[in-house]
């Protein structure tokens, strides 16, 4: 089962993809919550050089107060990450897939909450 939804887009560079990312987000009642620079980070802790790699941590208050609310420990798993990372064809977004991370909780309430998050993850990639 894939665990992300994907896009490749070749037709901007990462920081312009960073911003269509987050206005798409944004466009579909997402906030950004956490943001955290990988390759920033493994350059200064490992002295590794990567190519641009970005995780946005994305919530949608709604669907995350819904979410709580029929499994109170859903919150280890929150929010839901959305990954920028330079690829040879361009910058690849991914949004991490609800349905496929939830499926380890045996609730068949949240696996419908996981399913309307996972539609609009999907509408935010290809908004993008």
């Amino acid at each position: 089962m894939p665990y992300t939804i994907n896009r490749i887009i070749t037709d901007a560079d990462f920081e312009e993809v960073d911003k269509r990312t987050r206005k798409a987000l944004s466009d579909h009642s997402f906030g950004v919550l956490t943001e955290i620079d990988v390759k920033a980070t493994m350059k200064k802790k490992l002295d590794k050089d990567m190519s641009a790699y970005r995780i946005l941590g994305a919530c949608n208050p709604s669907m995350a107060w819904e979410a709580i609310g029929v499994e109170p420990r859903v919150g280890a798993m929150l929010p839901c990450n959305v990954i920028l990372r330079e690829v040879s064809e361009g910058v690849e977004v991914s949004a991490v897939d609800p349905v496929a991370s939830m499926s380890a909780i045996d609730n068949d309430e949240l696996k419908q909450v996981a399913g309307k998050v996972r539609d609009e993850l999907s509408k935010v990639i290809q908004a993008i």
